[in-house]
């Protein structure tokens, strides 16, 4: 929004209706060193000048609009349909907050609770909050409700979890007497359930795991939820949300919680947010969830309405009770993604998510036949792989680049023993003349 300064006569007006006669009277409480300190600044720019300056900045981006993009690794280009924005641009949701008045807000109370009936049934679960500020917070939301419900002191987090998501439940345990602890992988990237089982001591309160998982890897989960809950802990699965329309929802596998980022329903890649971690348990599980829950009921004459059926919040309960404070994001990404799903229906889903894994495994089955790299044909995946290069991965990012292609993440960034490996991303997005250039410049690496 531009700045528009009042005049000196504005000025004049206003300090008259508040009965002071200038701005230092306004603000005398406060210390007269404060009052102007001395900012050591250049000449100011004119508007004219900061624009310039601006855009100049911004022409340094590299859009995906301007690379052909197969980055992935938690932040997904999937397609949006025009009805997302068309609603998300609505003045009434873009200019909507946090809902303090509720039952002044049915709008905002209605899209939540459309969204967490979406969110249920997609995850295979009872109850669903409005949305946390991103996948990485969610899963750490999610590592204390298993600590406060269990009484516990540990959270087991598997090492094939997005390693991003991994040092937020650090973070958010660090001043704490919680502990986390990683159990491993298979040399393919799959779970280890030996070293989850050996570390299933009786002080875990949760297992945190994820499939697919940052591999890309789909995970067999069965028997898991048996010995995580023979344990007496909580089994806490995260996801791509669009995998649980194609295979084995959270619910389905037995977690209490599903937890993860919710930006592959309708939402751009946009530099890393605002995303959308969503945050789905089971029934037992209600009265610990964070944020709020919307429900349906009737008003004084019999009409459907909208309420807030919990609100775990520091600002209406006990503080130490009280779960996470989410105020800001979820009306307009929940917003987003409930549109989203709305418009693609179940049907519609399930035919995104079987695009990603047919344009991920045509990907993967090509890149096996290409000398110097290899794949590993055997593991079910969704929309993302590694490839293990002969050559250095540095050099085949730098070629592929320069040929305009973002060729994946270098997973050596993350993992020491995948350093000659990429990690490759295809979604429904790429066309059959994508994967083929993809393929045609990495044979020239």
């Amino acid at each position: 929004m531009p700045y528009l300064p009042y005049t000196e006569q504005e000025k004049q007006r206003i300090f008259r209706e508040i009965g002071v006669s200038s701005l230092d009277d306004l603000i005398q409480s406060i210390p007269s060193s404060l009052r102007h300190p001395q900012i050591l600044m250049s000449h100011g720019l004119s508007e004219i000048e900061v624009q310039r300056q601006v855009l100049k900045l911004g022409s340094r981006n590299t859009a995906t609009t301007d690379f052909l993009s197969f980055l992935g690794a938690g932040s997904y280009e999937h397609f949006i349909p025009s009805a997302v924005q068309e609603m998300v641009a609505r003045q009434e949701f873009t200019t909507a907050y946090t809902p303090y008045q509720p039952e002044a807000s049915q709008g905002t109370l209605q899209v939540i609770f459309e969204y967490q009936s979406l969110m249920a049934e997609l995850t295979g679960l009872a109850a669903s909050n409005a949305s946390h500020y991103d996948g990485a917070t969610s899963l750490a939301e999610a590592a204390l409700v298993a600590l406060r419900q269990t009484d516990r002191t540990k959270i087991l987090v598997a090492r094939s979890l997005h390693p991003h998501y991994c040092d937020v439940i650090r973070t958010y345990l660090a001043q704490s007497s919680y502990q986390v602890e990683e159990f491993g992988f298979l040399a393919h990237g799959g779970l280890d359930l030996e070293s989850l089982q050996k570390k299933l001591t009786p002080d875990v309160a949760g297992v945190i795991l994820q499939t697919p998982n940052f591999f890309g890897g789909v995970e067999d989960l069965n028997g898991v939820s048996d010995r995580v809950h023979a344990n007496g802990s909580l089994l806490i699965v995260s996801g791509h949300p669009l995998s649980f329309a194609l295979y084995r929802s959270p619910g389905e596998w037995g977690a209490d919680i599903a937890a993860g980022e919710g930006q592959p329903l309708g939402m751009p890649l946009g530099f890393g947010g605002p995303y959308l971690g969503y945050f789905v348990a089971s029934q037992s599980l209600l009265r610990r969830i964070p944020g709020r829950i919307a429900g349906l009921t009737e008003d004084a004459d019999g009409k459907r309405a909208f309420c807030l059926t919990l609100q775990a919040r520091e600002q209406h309960i006990r503080r130490e009770r009280a779960g996470s404070n989410i105020c800001s994001n979820q009306a307009l990404c929940a917003l987003a993604a409930c549109v989203y799903m709305t418009f693609l229906g179940k049907q519609g889903m399930r035919e995104v998510a079987e695009l990603n894994v047919d344009r991920a495994h045509y990907l993967r089955e090509r890149v096996a036949k290409i000398k110097g790299f290899k794949v590993d044909l055997e593991r079910p995946i969704f929309n993302e792989f590694v490839i293990h290069c002969s050559r250095p991965v540095a050099e085949i990012c730098k070629k592929m680049m320069a040929a305009r292609i973002f060729p994946g993440v270098r997973l050596g960034d993350y993992y020491p023993e995948f350093k000659d490996c990429l990690l490759v991303c295809a979604t429904e997005t790429k066309t059959g003349e994508d994967l083929d250039r993809f393929l045609e410049v990495l044979s020239q690496c």
